[in-house]
């Protein structure tokens, strides 16, 4: 009697587990609409300077999403992210179906109340974005702050419209003077050390 009560309880613990874990489930990203229209335009052609240049970001909800689609949308949340190429090798770039796994779209752009008219922003690329290449998507987010729709300015490959940036080396022109003036001042102190050394010991040995 007691292994079958202990039996029950078991089953019984299980179940909640079960349940609290798939009402705490994350949506996946094929769970959302694809109901936006996002288009991210470069301020200059080729590769782009963090600091100096801007993206110029425009999202709408698209003409073919069915009237009334758009009810729950409270916030959008527009954001860089990784193109595939620059994800090679670099498990912190990840792309996962699971949301909450998701390493795609790690820096955050500008987040805006939904009002269902076209809306842009001009973003200067950040000083810390790193060297790749980059597309944008933006997020409709509901009254719990939950993803319910996305949008993103390249096609389903990832593969057109993408942008790149060079990052900061950190580095300057002047730093770099001022590092090859100092080792050759090092180097010539260095050598009349040994000079003025060996003339001393040349004089003490005439006394």
């Amino acid at each position: 009697m007691a292994i079958r009560n202990l039996l029950v309880i078991s089953l019984l613990v299980c179940s909640l587990i079960g349940t609290s874990r798939g009402a705490g489930k994350e949506k996946l990203f094929t769970d959302l609409q694809h109901t936006l229209a996002v288009t991210a335009k470069p301020s200059r052609q080729g590769v782009l300077d963090p600091g100096k240049d801007k993206v110029s970001v425009t999202w709408r909800l698209n003409s073919t999403a069915a009237p009334g689609s758009d009810s729950d949308y409270k916030t959008v949340a527009v954001k860089l992210c990784y193109a595939p190429v620059s994800q090679v090798d670099r498990p912190w770039r990840k792309t996962s179906n699971e949301l909450f796994k998701d390493k795609t779209c790690p820096h955050n752009i500008v987040s805006r109340p939904y009002d269902g008219t076209p809306q842009s922003f001009d973003w200067t690329i950040e000083r810390d974005i790193p060297t790749a290449s980059y597309f944008v998507r933006a997020y409709a987010l509901d009254s719990k702050g939950e993803k319910a729709a996305y949008g993103q300015s390249t096609d389903a490959s990832k593969s057109a419209n993408l942008f790149s940036v060079q990052a900061i080396s950190g580095r300057h022109a002047s730093l770099d003077i001022a590092s090859i003036c100092f080792s050759v001042f090092s180097v010539v102190a260095l050598f009349g050390f040994f000079a003025n050394e060996k003339r001393k010991a040349k004089l003490e040995q005439s006394k």
